[in-house]
């Protein structure tokens, strides 16, 4: 099983909502939306349960693309042309 964090959510969502939306992608175990402890008022993020895909035996792992950092040029050497 994989949980999925989920930032950025509508105020107004709700799990069966956000189940809804990851279903179109494979069988949700559970949704857990969170709320503030003191107001009881939605933080606008949650955490999905899902059972992992897998191809050929292997499970997939998907993540965010992150951009490199740029690497520093290096100077020509004295045997570069």
């Amino acid at each position: 099983m994989t949980t999925i964090y989920v930032g950025n959510l509508p105020f107004n969502a709700t799990e069966q909502d956000v189940k809804a939306l990851f279903e179109r992608h494979g069988k949700v175990e559970s949704v857990k939306l969170i709320n503030d402890r003191e107001t009881g008022k939605p933080r606008g993020f949650g955490f999905v349960d899902m059972n992992g895909f897998q191809m050929n035996g292997r499970p997939l792992r998907v993540n965010e693309a992150q951009e490199r950092p740029q690497r520093p040029r290096q100077g020509g050497g004295p045997f570069r042309r």
